[in-house]
């Protein structure tokens, strides 16, 4: 029943109900009196008063039982629901989500507990998510941190071997550059990493897409990539089976971005004595498949589906040869997916691991 229809019966009764009972009364009283005869006219007056104050007092008995039924109805259709939601929205202001309001009533009170119930729900996922996203967060700065610090304390150890004179000659010196160099290039891609970490967070990604050759911009990478990866100590091949002239419509820097972070995760594990990437660029009809495979340790079956969820890493373990911020790979599939591609993991336990990714090509029309 609604509070309006409610409130309106209430003051019904408390009106109604006095007034017929008064009424009922003076119709009794004016039977009584048609019906006196003269030898009982005498005690007319005295028999009236005391009608009088028996009307008087069932009146005041009445009134006050009809204003207790229609305070308790009140309080129960009304107060009480006031109550119960006062209660909850304290909870609520207190940071907890758990007070249920149940109701089926089909009023205004049924449609604010149901009201209320959306917004608890919503307040609860709400604060489920920014407790998960601190713990990430959390997380994230942990392994930063842990990641930093290895090629940090590396360089600094390297440096000061070159000013204590330990390097004799030219290639033990130039040996010591290099590890320098290589360790100050993953710190770069770490901080780089956070960076887009944050874009892609707060999905803000800087795309500025162009039309590029496919071919000549692999060409250019693998150039980088190779000499970086020679200064590792590991062989590089690269396969070109697109057609000189195939364009697609892509970011050169994010793109890029996706091909470092895949070798990077490639290097990672790498537990082979001579290590091996394999980087093959496939035609595919309307689309380009671009594949980048390592001969490391490979990922078991149940982590191939997760190992680009953000966070997600396949060990527990978090030491040098093996860190990472654990949302390299998140990355790359944002990336990818906004590019209109897609992105998925293949990978044979203790031999390799394959990433494959497709682009669509751009045909003038």
């Amino acid at each position: 029943m609604k509070i309006r229809t409610k409130i309106i019966i209430a003051c019904l009764m408390s009106i109604v109900v006095p007034l017929v009972f008064m009424l009922i009364a003076f119709l009794g009283i004016g039977r009584f009196i048609g019906g006196i005869t003269p030898e009982m006219k005498f005690n007319f007056d005295h028999l009236t008063k005391h009608w009088l104050i028996d009307l008087l007092i069932a009146s005041v008995v009445i009134l006050i039982a009809t204003g207790l039924l229609v305070s308790g109805w009140l309080h129960r259709g009304i107060y009480e629901p006031v109550s119960k939601l006062n209660d909850a929205m304290k909870k609520i202001r207190e940071g907890d989500y758990t007070y249920v309001l149940e109701t089926d009533e089909e009023n205004e009170f049924g449609d604010l507990y149901r009201n209320y119930e959306d917004m608890r729900m919503q307040l609860k996922e709400n604060a489920e998510e920014k407790s998960r996203q601190e713990e990430k967060n959390r997380e994230l700065i942990s392994n930063i941190s842990h990641d930093l610090k290895t090629p940090i304390t590396a360089i600094k150890g390297y440096a000061e071997g070159i000013m204590d004179g330990v390097c004799q000659t030219p290639e033990k010196t130039i040996k010591y550059v290099r590890t320098i160099y290589n360790k100050a290039t993953d710190m770069d891609r770490l901080i780089n990493e956070l960076t887009t970490y944050s874009n892609v967070d707060n999905d803000r990604i800087p795309y500025k897409f162009l039309r590029i050759n496919i071919a000549d911009y692999f060409g250019d990478c693998v150039e980088e990539i190779g000499l970086d990866l020679e200064q590792r100590g590991i062989e590089f091949n690269y396969t070109n089976l697109v057609a000189s002239d195939t364009l697609v419509i892509a970011d050169p820097e994010q793109l890029k971005k996706v091909i470092n972070n895949i070798i990077s995760n490639s290097i990672k594990y790498i537990d082979k004595p001579k290590g091996v990437i394999n980087l093959r660029l496939l035609d595919q009809n309307d689309s380009i498949m671009v594949e980048i495979e390592d001969n490391g340790r490979g990922i078991a079956q149940q982590d191939l589906q997760r190992v680009f969820d953000r966070f997600y890493r396949t060990d527990a373990s978090r030491n040098s040869a093996q860190g990472g911020s654990g949302i390299g790979l998140s990355i790359v599939k944002k990336i990818i997916e906004d590019h209109g591609g897609y992105i998925w993991a293949t990978s044979k336990e203790g031999e390799s691991t394959c990433m494959h990714f497709v682009l669509r090509k751009y045909i003038e029309l």
